[in-house]
């Protein structure tokens, strides 16, 4: 991958202050395995046009990366937290009580969770009730929750073929594994009626809720705390099993896998980009403000991501799958400006 060599200002390096020269030289990024390839593939470019060093880029999942982000502020902590989710006030507050009190919030893009499985083996056309029916811990039968004992798809729904439940999803320190739950399992509660059933039933809705979106821990769906790599290793030695990627990876494996269509939508950066396909999230990383002007490229590393030549829609991000932010612009300024979550300056 070739980029030109950039000529604007924020090739300008500036005059490194006493605090900075006793820092770090290079960027360092931790979190989402979804932004990971696209944090790597900026990271690599960067390095290649800009007389600072490649930053590093670090996965691990979104949760432990925005833990990461708010141990504290210095060389000794990270710069920048990627996360396949917006930040949770929760975190914030723990930021604010190590001192991370300056944040600035960049969404690059948006990306599609998809369902794949062997390319050889079944197809399958599934709906959020579907997969609330195969992954739910419990089902609302007769007024009462009973464990769910489905095993097979064709239990799931007559139209799908007798191929037992195996299901590799997100582990919970990622941030994919929030948006499955919520816009998958307790969409597909919803949807089929089950939610309001309890709530019919006199079960308060923060309850309900939770049941709903309860996994069920009987072997027939498998947390993946690794990456999309470990989801597809699984696959290759079971291929009966359906797997939880975002759209990227399954666009640059699919010589080995197959993509089912979520609510008759097949998924693609353009039914993502107009939001037919049901199951898409925005991309996010977050800047730590306090080390800008103390960590040397920082600022420019941040601009060069959600430049138009990176992040835009004829940039090598979105060659790899992602779909690119009509907002981008409005990104661009938020980070030339260092404008930060809450409004501070």
């Amino acid at each position: 991958m070739s980029f030109v060599k950039l000529t604007t200002s924020a090739l300008a390096i500036a005059a490194v202050s006493a605090s900075a020269a006793a820092a770090r030289d290079n960027v360092q990024v931790a979190g989402s395995s979804t932004v990971l390839p696209y944090a790597s593939i900026v990271a690599e470019a960067f390095g290649e046009n800009f007389d600072f060093p490649t930053p590093v880029v670090e996965s691990g999942g979104s949760s432990a990366g925005l833990k990461r982000f708010c141990e504290g502020v210095g060389e000794n902590t990270v710069d920048i937290a990627n996360s396949s989710r917006a930040i949770r006030e929760k975190e914030v507050a723990a930021c604010a009580e190590a001192g991370v009190t300056d944040i600035i919030e960049v969404r690059i893009g948006y990306d599609g969770i998809v369902f794949a499985s062997d390319i050889n083996g079944n197809s399958f056309e599934f709906t959020p009730v579907d997969w609330y029916k195969a992954l739910a811990a419990e089902h609302f039968i007769d007024g009462e929750l009973k464990a769910n004992t489905l095993s097979t798809w064709d239990q799931v729904n007559p139209a799908f073929p007798a191929q037992p439940i195996q299901a590799y999803i997100p582990g919970t320190k990622h941030g994919t594994r929030e948006v499955f739950e919520e816009k998958v399992i307790l969409a597909g509660c919803e949807e089929g009626g089950f939610l309001q059933a309890m709530l019919d039933a006199g079960v308060d809705e923060d309850t309900a809720e939770g049941k709903c979106m309860a996994i069920r821990t009987d072997g027939k769906s498998v947390d993946i705390d690794g990456d999309y790599t470990e989801t597809l290793a699984r696959i290759e030695s079971n291929k009966d099993g359906i797997g939880v990627f975002g759209l990227a990876f399954y666009e640059n494996n699919t010589d080995k896998l197959q993509v089912a269509t979520m609510s008759g939508v097949v998924p693609s950066t353009e039914s993502i980009s107009t939001g037919e396909y049901p199951v898409s999230r925005p991309l996010f990383f977050y800047i730590k403000k306090a080390h800008i002007g103390v960590i040397p490229g920082l600022k420019e590393f941040a601009e060069f991501f959600v430049s138009d030549e990176i992040a835009g829609p004829d940039g090598p991000l979105a060659a790899y799958g992602l779909v690119s932010d009509p907002a981008l612009a409005e990104t661009q300024a938020k980070v030339a400006d260092e404008a930060v979550m809450g409004g501070n300056s």
